[in-house]
């Protein structure tokens, strides 16, 4: 493909741009190691949430939308639901502000502020760092796949003949750009950038979203999609066939396994309730949660994340399917059983895109890749430096000697994650089995931990062997069955080895619990724990919250969801469907705004006075964590 000089100056002076800044900021990143990845807790909440958006904008996942939406139509909207997508939602209204009460540095960190010192605390906390590493490793891949398959098709220069060699080369080259002002910025350089990135990819997303509401009208459209593709409704079956448009279509539902979709929807959100309510993985959102100035923060960065982010997003992925309708159906076709869907968004852009917004729209997905690699490479330093150089290699390390640890240890990771890469030719298979095999070994320990008082570090441990090890025999054990339905199998072995764990071992150091639950004050099963408290402390509150927060739960999907579907209906310019969807956010946010937002508190009400002051020497450390 030929850019036109004014796209290639474009995408040059981005490029130029994101690295000048990450070199400029990265001198505040090298002061400490809380500085380098957590930003010194100093940067505001909506600066972290544009940056967290940032990181959710990235290229591979934006293909694979495309793909959902061209093949699924509106249904897609409940399939990110695997991530799943509505986390943000339970750590929006509770999760985050238990989670920044702690005020950890990372996951694995937190681990022992919940479970105490001694050997089984030792094994979690190198466990959820294990989990930790494969999580971004996982992730690394994933995003390699995408941007080698997006940069070969857009940048005109080859680096090899063969286009899949082409491919990898082009991510390898990306990947070593991000790589270098990411190693060296640490959190501030990922922020301060991240913000520039979204910025670009807002206005590109709208651009295309207009572009293509000028260019395709809801009758064209209607020519290329089978009955039901506008609707989000389903019934036992997905209720789409596509065998007179495009027979190929219905061959990759099968393959995908989600033809009996309520039963897939059930699954989604069985699961997607469980994983959501274990809190956050170790990446880069529990990162940005770690990195507020404070527990009211963390949630209002959670919440604004949804709000910045969904309906341009889906503008950009809704204008890029209708494009590929409407002018590549006969292309696509023409394929047959070879297609190569996740190619829909290149495709779409390089023939339809006009110069000068094609070449903002590249820097755009451009800065989506880099600043979702960006963030996914940060978090895994935080665990190989803070979690276990420091903590068993070498304890007495000065400042310095770490953050040049955490530049060695950004280059290992993406290393490592980039060579999985070339072993997997699908975003499909590598967001299937992170978001369904691995999570699922993820789900049960971290489920418990935050609910039950008598879950313990052996319970823990265990829990988490027996997931990782069920997220890899269970899929090779059972290939014919989709991942999103092996999640139960998985759950299943880690909820045995969890129980076993935790029952066949006395229970924590109870001064542990009492400070995790005084600090955090989780609902749940911590009576025997509350009662010992009220003892010493005669005036400590209980959460009761839970309806609350379910309800708000509720709500907040609904919103998110409707957020979602807005974007769509925008570009298909199907008002009657957009009135009922912007109705849905008004009347949710509104409902938010009363029984979340204005509840929402930095500590439990029995530590702090009338006046805001402290109280309790726990909330004075509590103040003391949150610089």
């Amino acid at each position: 493909m030929q850019l036109h000089v004014i796209d290639v100056a474009i995408i040059a002076a981005y490029i130029t741009a994101t690295i000048v800044i990450g070199f400029w900021i990265s001198k505040r990143a090298s002061r400490s190691l809380r500085n380098y990845f957590l930003g010194g807790n100093t940067i505001p909440w909506y600066v972290l949430g544009v940056s967290d958006a940032s990181g959710m904008f990235d290229v591979s996942g934006t293909m694979w939308m495309v793909y959902l939406l061209f093949v699924y139509g509106l249904k897609s909207i409940w399939i990110p639901w695997l991530w799943p997508v509505f986390n943000q939602i339970i750590l929006m209204v509770f999760l985050s502000t238990w989670l920044r009460r702690s005020g950890v540095m990372t996951g694995a960190e937190w681990i022992r502020f919940r479970f105490g010192e001694g050997r089984a605390s030792n094994l979690a906390h190198l466990i959820v760092v294990l989990f930790a590493l494969l999580n971004v490793i996982g992730f690394l891949a994933y995003a390699f796949i995408g941007i080698g398959k997006f940069a070969s098709t857009f940048l005109p220069w080859a680096l090899a003949a063969d286009p899949t060699t082409n491919a990898k080369l082009w991510g390898l080259l990306i990947i070593a750009i991000t790589t270098l002002y990411v190693a060296k910025g640490g959190m501030f350089s990922v922020v301060f950038t991240e913000v520039l990135q979204f910025t670009i990819m807002t206005i590109a997303s709208i651009s295309v979203g207009i572009l293509v509401m000028r260019e395709v009208s809801p009758d064209v459209l209607n020519q290329f999609v089978p009955g039901g593709w506008r609707s989000p409704w389903f019934g036992r079956t997905l209720g789409l066939d596509w065998s007179a448009l495009m027979p190929a279509v219905n061959k990759r539902i099968a393959n995908d396994g989600w033809t009996l979709f309520s039963a897939f929807w059930g699954m989604l959100l069985f699961k997607g309730l469980l994983q959501a309510g274990a809190g956050p993985a170790p990446n880069y959102d529990m990162q940005r949660i770690l990195s507020t100035r404070s527990p009211r923060d963390a949630a209002k960065m959670n919440g604004f994340v949804n709000v910045v982010l969904l309906i341009p997003r889906y503008m950009l992925i809704t204008g890029l399917t209708v494009l590929a309708l409407a002018f590549f159906s006969p292309q696509l076709r023409a394929m047959g059983d070879g297609v190569d869907f996740e190619l829909i968004l290149p495709l779409a852009l390089k023939s339809f895109v006009p110069t000068g917004l094609l070449g903002l729209l590249i820097a755009a997905l451009l800065a989506a890749f880099m600043s979702n690699f960006a963030a996914t490479v940060n978090a895994a330093p935080a665990y190989i430096v803070n979690d276990i150089y420091r903590k068993y290699v070498r304890p007495d390390a000065d400042q310095r000697t770490l953050v040049r640890m955490s530049y060695l240890s950004s280059v290992g990771v993406v290393v490592i994650g980039t060579g999985m890469g070339f072993f997997v030719g699908s975003l499909n298979t590598m967001v299937q089995w992170i978001v369904s095999a691995l999570y699922g070994g993820y789900t049960a320990s971290n489920l418990l931990k935050w609910y039950w008082w008598r879950f313990n570090a052996w319970g823990y441990f265990w829990g988490m062997v027996a997931g990782i090890a069920g997220a890899g025999l269970v899929p090779a054990l059972l290939p014919s069955v989709a991942p999103i339905f092996a999640f139960p199998a998985i759950l299943a072995l880690s909820l045995v080895g969890c129980i076993a764990g935790t029952l066949l071992t006395p229970p924590d150091d109870p001064l542990v619990l009492e400070r995790f639950y005084l600090r955090v004050r989780p609902w749940g099963f911590w009576r025997p724990v509350h009662d010992r408290l009220a003892a010493t402390h005669p005036g400590l509150v209980a959460n009761g919250a839970f309806k609350r927060d379910m309800f708000n739960v509720a709500v907040g999907i609904v919103w998110q969801t409707a957020l979602t579907a807005t974007g769509i209906f925008i570009v298909l310019r199907d008002v009657r469907a957009l009135f009922i969807s912007v109705g849905l956010v008004l009347v949710s946010a509104v409902i938010l705004k009363v029984s979340w937002y204005d509840r929402l508190e930095d500590f439990p009400a029995d530590l702090r006075a009338g006046d805001g002051r402290d109280v309790e020497p726990e909330a004075k450390v509590l103040a003391a964590a949150a610089p």
